[in-house]
């Protein structure tokens, strides 16, 4: 048997929007478009995708972690080449860069809708 991910699929209240956000942070082109789904690829390959679907109550998680409060269940990591830059760039579409931070070649962000992600240097 040979298994391989498919897609990586974040939960939103705007799947088109989110999926806007990202398709400008990631230059990926949409596949798949809708008001419940939508689905971005890289240029040249089909998979593994990153997937938009509707969860209208959708909540962000708290960063960093305390008990009893809604926890992050993943997040994307970003290899960029050039942190500030694009640390400057995520801002400028739409992420805020959270508070703490816990290394110095990683910046935690988090995207128009509250999902936390993290853009990193290589080696990080």
């Amino acid at each position: 048997m040979t298994t391989t991910l498919g897609a990586f699929v974040l939960g939103t209240p705007d799947p088109p929007a989110l999926a806007d956000f990202y398709r400008a942070l990631l230059g990926w082109e949409e596949v798949e478009c809708g008001p419940e789904w939508v689905r971005l690829k890289e240029h040249g390959r089909d998979r593994p995708s990153l997937s938009f679907q509707l969860e209208s109550d959708h909540l962000p998680p708290v960063w960093p972690p305390r008990p009893g409060t809604q926890q992050m269940q993943a997040h994307l990591d970003v290899l960029v080449d050039d942190l500030e830059a694009e640390t400057g760039r995520a801002c400028a579409l739409g992420a805020t860069v959270e508070e703490h931070q816990p290394q110095q070649r990683v910046r935690v962000l988090r995207d128009p809708h509250g999902h936390l992600f993290c853009l990193f240097l290589p080696g990080a």
